[in-house]
């Protein structure tokens, strides 16, 4: 069953129902469109039967697929990100997955589509909850990388719980870790948690990354690395 989700799509429904019956996959296809608030992709001819292929050999995991976005410059580092992960990383995004390293799927962008719709702070309180459920249950402490507004922000939007289990922050910025600290100066404890602000060869692992990879992807690149080399024990 090949779903697709439709609503005010007009102008690509041709060219995205073509792309199902030009399926060079042998079966049998039933099609089922549902009026919805998405736009339509462009599936390539070989994305059923190679996708079909993966689903007869990994019957328990979800199958997808490389994409190619259109425009093709419109969200170039999310397509790079969901075209690169490595297996191990697509299990640690969510059980089973598993990919057909093809790009079988032309993913067009559309500002006013209704995925772009969803709040930044709906995404962020999410990936706040999935740290708590998934991680922080398995640490007694942790050290948060970055002491700027990012990592504050985590801090604070962390339980009371969470946060106990802050052992510090890190940074690169001299002017951070020469204050030494950082007060949360909205919490009702007393007194008022003051955490300290370390440079980053000076913390403990784990650590929990906060970087903007849009302002600046070195950064998080380095952390990344220094942080898996404390993690196995190298300086």
């Amino acid at each position: 069953s090949v779903i697709l989700p439709v609503h005010d799509a007009e102008p690509w429904l041709d060219e995205c129902l073509g792309s199902v019956l030009q399926q060079d996959f042998e079966g049998s296809m039933e099609l089922s469109i549902f009026n919805d608030a998405s736009k339509d992709d462009v599936m390539m001819p070989q994305r059923v039967r190679l996708q079909h292929e993966a689903a007869l050999q990994h019957p328990k995991s979800i199958i997808g697929c490389q994409v190619r976005r259109e425009p093709p410059n419109s969200t170039e580092r999310y397509t790079r990100w969901i075209n690169q992960l490595a297996p191990d990383q697509l299990l640690t995004q969510g059980g089973g997955v598993v990919r057909v390293d093809q790009s079988l799927l032309l993913y067009r962008y559309h500002p006013s589509a209704a995925t772009h719709s969803v709040l930044e702070t709906t995404i962020w309180a999410h990936r706040v909850r999935f740290l708590e459920e998934r991680a922080l249950p398995h640490w007694a402490t942790f050290t948060i990388w970055n002491a700027g507004r990012q990592g504050r922000r985590l801090y604070r939007s962390l339980t009371a719980g969470s946060r106990r289990k802050v052992a510090a922050f890190c940074d690169v910025d001299e002017n951070k870790i020469r204050k030494g600290f950082y007060c949360y100066e909205d919490s009702q404890e007393r007194p008022k948690p003051r955490i300290p602000v370390l440079h980053f060869r000076a913390a403990r692992p784990p650590f929990v990354i906060c970087v903007k990879l849009g302002a600046r992807p070195e950064a998080f690149l380095q952390a990344v690395a220094f942080a898996e080399g404390r993690q196995l024990g190298n300086s």
